[in-house]
């Protein structure tokens, strides 16, 4: 007989283990356990082995944070010996920020970790939560692919290509640029995703260590000395975002704002505004003058994947021409 898969499963929080109340949905420390418990398709004899690690305190999306990824990392590296696979059950609003961060900070990964969630708790009728995990288990054990995952309605996506499109339907993320990896249907069909043998290898991770980032949203009309103002602050990195492939406003005193601002040192990140597509700055002229004062253009990541790659890079004390070389370089499957 053929030795069952094992899979981790942290749960961090989210609005998949939370209880109703009077208040609305909370998380209750240990409901979700008790709720699996109860559920014997989780137990099938075709379900891989599972154990639960509940966080404590369990932590709401909104609030995560550069130390939460080194926890969720750590915490991986220390039972990745004992186990074939890894699910993090997670909150859906910043799913694709974890998902991008721990895809650069895993190295030699040669397991799977799929992270997941729900839009309706697993405890209600019409939940999500429970096809969900289901599928994230099952696929974990005998469809791995060794990367960081998300999984979500159906679809297993590369971690760092995904957004979240949608606030209240199950249909909760895209990866805009990037097929997804296997779509679970009648069959599991293997669209991009590439299976590798799992090989039980040591597990490197970098730390990530908080930065002062900020973004900005291009718009008609914005004023240049708000831009300014943001500059003079002390950042490290500033993403614009900007029009189309990597557009903004030909204006004089902006370009030389930007200037300023990249030859004392500050990281300035072309993101466009839209979903699809990549920044191209040579294009037109409007992009070509941001490429001359020395924004850099970061293709077709997605904003959550900038963020995270630049909190990976800046956490290494790397010279700026290092860091602005590799923003255009794919280190995990985030670009091209």
């Amino acid at each position: 007989m053929t030795e069952k898969k094992r899979i981790y499963i942290a749960y961090t929080g989210g609005t998949i283990g939370m209880k109703p109340s009077k208040n609305g949905f909370v998380p209750v420390e240990g409901y979700l356990s008790e709720t699996i418990a109860g559920m014997p398709e989780f137990f099938h004899d075709d379900m891989p082995e599972f154990e639960i690690f509940e966080y404590n305190p369990l932590i709401d999306s909104a609030n995560v944070s550069p130390e939460i990824w080194q926890l969720l990392a750590v915490d991986i590296q220390k039972r990745y010996h004992d186990f074939d696979g890894f699910i993090i059950l997670h909150g859906t609003d910043t799913m694709s920020y974890t998902a991008s961060a721990l895809s650069f900070m895993f190295e030699n990964l040669s397991k799977p970790v799929i992270i997941t969630g729900a839009q309706i708790p697993l405890s209600k009728l019409r939940t999500d939560a429970r096809i969900n995990l289901l599928n994230s288990l099952y696929i974990a054990a005998y469809h791995p692919i060794s990367e960081v995952c998300l999984f979500f309605n159906n679809s297993l996506f590369r971690g760092n290509r995904t957004t979240k499109q949608n606030a209240d339907g199950f249909d909760a993320f895209i990866s805009p640029n990037y097929p997804v990896l296997l779509k679970a249907g009648i069959e599991i069909k293997n669209i991009a995703g590439k299976q590798k043998r799992i090989i039980n290898s040591r597990l490197n991770i970098t730390e990530i260590k908080a930065q002062s980032i900020a973004i900005l949203y291009i718009f008609p009309g914005l004023d240049c000395s708000v831009i300014d103002n943001l500059l003079k602050s002390p950042l490290k990195a500033l993403v614009l975002l900007t029009y189309g492939v990597g557009n903004a406003q030909e204006d004089k005193l902006l370009l030389s704002i930007l200037k300023t601002a990249t030859d004392g040192g500050i990281l300035i990140i072309n993101c466009s505004q839209c979903l699809e597509g990549s920044v191209n700055m040579t294009d037109y002229a409007t992009g070509s003058s941001l490429q001359a004062v020395g924004v850099v253009g970061c293709l077709d990541m997605t904003t959550e994947s900038v963020i995270a790659k630049l909190y990976y890079l800046l956490s290494q004390d790397l010279p700026n021409n290092v860091v602005k070389e590799l923003l255009s370089v794919d280190l995990r499957g985030e670009l091209g």
